[in-house]
């Protein structure tokens, strides 16, 4: 019904991270399990005001581990925590300053967009503008911190940095404050002490990751200093998977300024940028986790047996805390929903740097992939063309009477030769297929033994799911030719077919059902312009297509009715079809009668036009189904529909587009009216 567009990924909120666990472990066990009658707000945010600063890092300490059980927030709120908390800020101890940040970011974080906007109406964007002046003036001065010895400059600034990034993803006003406060030279002044702490800068190169997109105001005001600190960091060559994330980041901060850069520098740093993406493809995630893991099996023996123990638990127990928090969908400052993902690195010991690099290995790769699938987004208007239509236009018609605003849609994406050749000349496409496989049996035999890395199977497989999403975005924007072929289509045809039907039953996780149906769609679309053959069979797609129509997932539904139109309507040119085309007709109907979405129920009767517009197998099935009475009896339940519920639950854009299939619905009714009479 709609084309097939992939949405730009947006960068994910910040999550409750927090202190070590052992920061707190002064906290009372009973404690542990509050609600709101028990919940030691009152007694926190008096010990703020005590003048022991070390009974005030307390506090600030045990309120960050608190506010991490989302339940708790209100009463904190209630009992005005960020007003109380932002002068905490500015404290003349620093491990009061360090504190403080950590618990406002993780009560913004586990409170999501609105407890951002509240935090932002009791100006904490001013003591945390303060504090990263002061924090990065510091910088200099303060003490040069040693291997095992911590820099407090500078680990106040993070968790400055970590708090800001977080307020500016959520509220536009911080993002405004962020804009107008000169806080770009300060995060960059962060982001340049990548060469003595990794930590910072990745915490600064994801916050500039988030203010760089869709920013004009902040971009107008890039310089060359900008530009060559991130350029800098791309030339790294530090083969650890910390410095692989940090560059992953540049990378896609550079991406987003493509519309500042001077024009004689684009396309070298366009190049830069997808070398470094396709550099951070090639690492092999089921060969690296299992080293890694060997890694610190390797340290674990020759470390004392009194620090391994307490490690391991302290390790255990930051894991255990995250596997608690459940992921739920928030909201950005634009109002999308972005996926929260449980980021627990923070809250693990220092000294367990194998599962950190697990961590940002995998989160590199799935920054990777999100920024390919945003490469392959066009900023172009006329993408949107179609919000603008009007169904009532006889001149939309097409010659076979049906509305261009239809068909059309699936035209392919515009996608600049730039890019296109920047993409094919790294193998991007070939790379993301590797990516799409499922995770080699011995990484997650090394997550599912290991309780400290189990957290690591849905990291593992949210990368597979991007790579999906980053396939369908290529087959999107890209021609036959360019993916190599009808033999490379025709392979990645069986590769998704693997994918969905080696198992014994069709995989029920809705984000890899999202993914993996979408590529499979416009996989299926290529090939059906091509008039290639495909390794799917009919009975397949339908059982791919009736699992996804259980789905409660809308677009895994929509792109379920999809893929059977496009088989159908393939079948229809085919002699001895009548009888699948029967069933792929009868599985149409029942989707565009019974789905209770209307954009669903769009969907069906478009991929019934399809399939039933032409030939004689398509005449013969759709008089065997008794096409023409069903679609009759539709029509007015389905204008009705749109009518009462179209207003209040369905953008203007699906309207504009629903109300052409209305417009079809009753012309295709008067052609199947004409070949009932011949």
């Amino acid at each position: 019904m709609g084309k097939s567009k992939t949405t730009k990924f947006k960068r994910p909120q910040f999550n409750a991270v927090g202190l070590p666990a052992n920061a707190v472990k002064e906290v009372d066990a009973e404690e542990e399990d509050h609600g709101d009658d028990c919940c030691p707000a009152a007694e926190l945010l008096e010990k703020l005001q005590s003048p022991s600063a070390d009974v005030r890092e307390f506090a600030c300490a045990s309120i960050s581990r608190v506010v991490q059980q989302s339940q708790t927030i209100p009463v904190f709120l209630q009992r005005d925590a960020v007003r109380r908390l932002g002068p905490m800020l500015l404290d003349n101890s620093l491990a009061v300053r360090e504190t403080s940040a950590g618990a406002l970011r993780n009560l913004s974080a586990c409170g999501g967009q609105e407890v951002c906007e509240d935090m932002v109406k009791h100006d904490v964007m001013t003591p945390l503008t303060a504090l990263l002046r002061e924090s990065c003036a510091a910088f200099e001065s303060a003490a040069v911190a040693t291997k095992d010895q911590k820099n407090a400059v500078e680990d106040v600034a993070n968790e400055a940095v970590n708090l800001l990034w977080n307020l500016c993803e959520s509220s536009s006003q911080s993002l405004s404050v962020f804009n107008k406060a000169g806080l770009l030279d300060l995060v960059v002044q962060c982001l340049e002490r990548h060469p003595h702490n990794v930590e910072l800068a990745i915490s600064a190169a994801h916050c500039l990751h988030t203010v760089t997109e869709d920013n004009p105001e902040l971009l107008c005001s890039l310089n060359a200093a900008v530009l060559g600190v991130l350029e800098s960091v791309l030339l790294t060559s530090q083969p650890d998977m910390a410095h692989t994330l940090l560059r992953t980041l540049a990378a896609g901060t550079l991406w987003n300024m493509k519309g500042s850069l001077p024009a004689a520098r684009q396309a070298q740093t366009l190049n830069a940028v997808v070398a470094t993406l396709s550099q951070c493809l090639d690492l092999d995630l089921g060969t690296l986790i299992p080293e890694l893991r060997q890694a610190e099996e390797v340290r674990h023996r020759n470390a004392p047996p009194a620090a391994h123990s307490e490690d391991q638990a302290a390790g255990e127990l930051a894991v255990a805390e995250m596997d608690e928090e459940e992921e739920a969908p928030k909201r950005n400052r634009k109002g999308k929903a972005v996926r929260v993902e449980n980021d627990f690195s923070d809250l693990l010991p220092r000294d367990q740097e194998e599962l950190k690099e697990a961590t940002a290995l995998l989160t590199a790769q799935q920054t990777s992939l999100e920024i390919i699938v945003n490469m392959c987004c066009s900023d172009d208007p006329s993408d949107d063309e179609w919000e603008e239509e009007s169904s009532s236009d006889e001149s939309d018609m097409g010659p076979d009477g049906l509305c261009d605003g239809v068909s059309n849609l699936m035209s392919p994406l515009c996608l600049s030769a730039e890019v296109h050749e920047a993409l094919i000349n790294h193998s991007i496409p070939e790379k993301v297929l590797k990516k799409t496989e499922f995770p080699r049996k011995e990484a997650m035999d090394v997550c599912q033994q290991i309780p400290s890395w189990r957290c690591l199977i849905k990291k593992i497989q949210r990368v597979q799911s991007r790579a999906l999403t980053c396939l369908h975005s290529i087959l999107s924007t890209m021609d036959a030719e360019s993916l190599g072929g009808a033999a490379a289509l025709q392979g990645a045809a069986q590769h998704l077919s693997t994918l969905v039907f080696g198992a014994a039953e069709i995989p029920k996780d809705e984000e890899f059902l999202e993914a993996v149906i979408s590529a499979m769609r416009s996989l299926l679309q290529m090939i059906a312009s091509k008039n290639i053959p495909q390794c799917m069979t009919p009975q397949q797609l339908m059982s791919l297509s009736e699992a996804a129509t259980r789905c409660d997932v809308v677009s895994v539904r929509v792109n379920a009715v999809a893929i059977l139109g496009i088989t159908g309507s393939t079948l229809a040119k085919e002699k001895g079809t009548a009888e699948t085309i029967q069933m792929i007709g009868n599985a149409l109907l029942q989707v565009a009668t019974k789905d209770a979405n209307l954009v669903v129920n769009g969907e069906a009767l478009d991929a019934l036009f399809d399939v039933f517009a032409d030939g004689d197998e398509a005449e013969t099935a759709s008089k065997n189904i008794q096409l023409l009475p069903a679609l009759k009896a539709l029509q007015p339940v389905f204008k009705a529909k749109i009518r009462k519920e179209g207003r209040g639950k369905y953008s203007p854009q699906q309207l504009c587009v629903l109300d052409n299939i209305k417009v079809n619905l009753r012309r295709f009714i008067g052609y199947l009216e004409k070949v009932v009479k011949k």
